[in-house]
C-alpha cells in the first residue's frame, strides 16, 4: 500500500508538506504542486477523502441541487452537469446530483449533515423556498438561474431577452409575421413562479409586439405528447401562423411530430424554432430542428466557478448572463403564400 511517506520521498518533499496539500491545510507552491501530485500518480496513490475532509472541516465535495421530480432530464439538463462536474473536478472538488425538491425540505436535512461544503441550484424560482434555507444554515450557494430579488446572490442565468429577440429577429427577416409561441404552463402550481417561463413570455410579448408581429402565446407541458396536442391547437385555432416558436424540449419534439402528423410540411407550410434545446435533441427530429442552443456547457461552469471562488475565499465572480446561438436545422424557411396544404386541411377537419 502506497503511503505518503512514499509519496514524500518521491517528490523530495517532507510527509508534513504532501499532508498539507492533501487536506488543504497549508498552501504549497505550485511547483511542489505539480512534484507530488505527479509522484502521486507515478506511485498510483490514492487520496482518502473522509481523513482530508476531518483534517481541513471541508469535504471538497460540491452538490448540484436538481428538482428531478418537477424537470424532465433531457440532453439540455446532462450539458449542464456534465459541464459543472467538469469545472469542479479542474479545482480539486467533486460534485454530486442531489434530485431534490424545489421546496427546500429534502434541502435543509441535506446541507444539515455537512455532506457537502457548497451548493450549485439549478431550475430556479422567481421565489425560490430554496434560498432562505441556504441562507439560514449559512451553506454557501450559487444559482443557475435568477429570484425576484438578487442583491448579494451569486448568480448566471441564460439571458432570455437577447435569445428571444435573436429567434424573433431571425423570423421576420425571413419575413414571418404570424407568430406562436408554445410555452411552458404556467397554471401548473410546479411552474407558475418558474423563471425561465416567466421570462421567455415576457420577452416574447414584449418584442414580438416591437416587431408588429402577431402575439399569442400557448401553454403547454414539458411532454412529446403535450406538444403534440399543442400542434394540433394551434392550427386549429390559429390556422394562418407561418412560424411556431416552443420553448420545452420534450414539447418541441411534440410540435414537430404532431405537425407532420396533421400532414403539414416543415418548413414549407410552417417554420419551428426550439427555443433552449440541444443539439442531440434536435436531431431527434425529421426535419432536424432549427434550434437556439441552450449554453448548459458555459453555465454549467460558470455556475461551479462561482460558487467554488466564494469557498476558496477568491474575488467573487459577477453575474453574467449568457444568450443562446441560433443553430440552424431544417424547420426554418420563408413563408410560402397560398393555400393550406390540402392533406393537412383533411387530416385536421378544416
Amino acid at each position: 500500500m502506497v503511503t505518503m511517506r512514499d509519496v514524500a520521498r518521491q517528490a523530495g518533499v517532507s510527509i508534513a508538506t504532501v499532508s498539507f496539500l492533501l487536506n488543504d491545510t497549508k498552501p504549497v507552491t505550485a511547483a511542489t504542486r505539480a512534484r507530488i501530485e505527479q509522484a502521486m500518480t507515478e506511485l498510483g496513490y490514492r487520496r482518502n477523502v473522509v481523513a482530508r475532509a476531518l483534517a481541513s472541516r471541508r469535504t471538497h465535495i460540491i452538490a448540484m441541487a436538481y428538482p428531478a421530480l418537477d424537470h424532465r432530464f433531457g440532453f439540455s439538463a446532462a450539458e449542464f452537469f456534465t459541464s459543472a462536474a467538469d469545472a469542479a473536478r479542474k479545482q480539486d472538488y467533486h460534485l454530486v446530483l442531489w434530485p431534490v425538491g424545489n421546496d427546500g425540505m429534502e434541502l435543509r436535512e441535506l446541507v444539515g449533515q455537512g455532506l457537502v461544503d457548497g451548493v450549485v441550484l439549478m431550475e430556479v424560482q422567481l421565489e425560490d423556498p430554496r434560498i432562505g434555507i441556504l441562507q439560514k444554515t449559512e451553506t454557501p450557494f450559487a444559482m443557475i438561474g435568477r429570484t425576484t430579488e438578487l442583491a448579494g446572490l451569486s448568480h448566471v442565468d441564460i439571458d432570455f431577452d437577447t435569445t428571444v429577440e435573436s429567434a424573433i429577429g431571425h423570423l421576420h427577416g425571413l419575413g414571418h409575421r404570424k407568430l406562436v409561441l408554445v410555452s411552458g404552463d404556467l397554471t401548473d402550481p410546479r411552474f407558475h413562479n418558474y423563471g425561465p417561463y416567466v421570462r421567455t413570455e415576457a420577452a416574447y410579448r414584449r418584442i414580438a409586439a416591437e416587431y408588429g408581429v402577431q402575439v399569442v402565446v400557448l401553454e403547454c407541458a414539458d411532454t412529446t405528447r403535450a406538444g403534440q396536442e399543442a400542434a394540433a391547437r394551434l392550427m386549429r385555432e390559429h390556422p394562418d401562423t407561418t412560424a411556431v416558436l416552443v420553448l420545452n424540449e420534450y414539447a418541441g419534439l411534440g410540435v414537430a411530430s404532431g405537425l407532420n402528423r396533421l400532414g403539414y410540411d416543415v418548413p414549407a407550410e410552417i417554420s419551428i424554432l426550439a427555443l433552449l434545446m440541444a443539439p442531440e435533441t434536435a436531431a431527434l427530429s425529421d426535419p432536424e430542428l432549427t434550434i437556439m442552443r441552450t449554453p448548459g456547457p458555459e453555465l454549467g461552469q460558470l455556475g461551479t466557478e462561482a460558487l467554488i471562488r466564494q469557498l476558496e475565499g477568491a474575488d467573487p465572480l459577477p453575474p453574467q448572463l449568457v444568450a443562446a446561438d441560433l443553430l440552424p436545422g431544417a424547420t426554418i424557411a420563408p413563408p410560402r403564400r397560398g393555400k393550406t396544404h390540402p392533406k393537412a386541411r383533411v387530416k385536421s377537419g378544416r
